[in-house]
């Protein structure tokens, strides 16, 4: 019979614990989304700036006569080409460094500046300042 009065006392304590009510802050939805926003656009800049990076370490690596057997080089390589879309033969001159400089190099410009357009919109959008 005692464990049960000592059962009693330590519940009853308790009790009033389990009626209160938690009240939470409201969400400012519209700061949140700001934030949102603001996130998948660093992202956004920073894919392209990588992009834009691949892009003219290959332009360094072939005005520079890299090694092309090398693994890095070959691997920029691979990367740059399938980065250059549509810039990898819009120029033509003889001169095949000349080439690369200026097709990769645009395409790097490109990069920037989409990656630049698509961020400021997604900003714009999501309500971020």
């Amino acid at each position: 019979m005692g464990e049960h009065a000592e059962s009693t006392s330590s519940s009853s304590p308790s009790a009033p614990e389990e009626t209160k009510v938690s009240r939470r802050a409201p969400v400012d939805w519209r700061a949140t989304g700001g934030r949102v926003a603001s996130i998948v656009a660093s992202i956004v800049r920073w894919v392209g700036l990588i992009f834009a990076a691949l892009l003219v370490i290959h332009v360094i690596f072939t005005v520079g006569s890299a090694n092309p057997d090398n693994g890095i080089v070959s691997f920029v390589k691979s990367w740059a080409d399938s980065l250059a879309l549509g810039f990898s033969d819009l120029f033509t001159p003889s001169d095949g460094k000349l080439r690369v400089l200026v097709n990769y190099g645009i395409a790097a410009i490109f990069w920037l500046v989409v990656s630049g357009i698509l961020a400021k919109i997604i900003r714009r959008v999501g309500g971020a300042s």
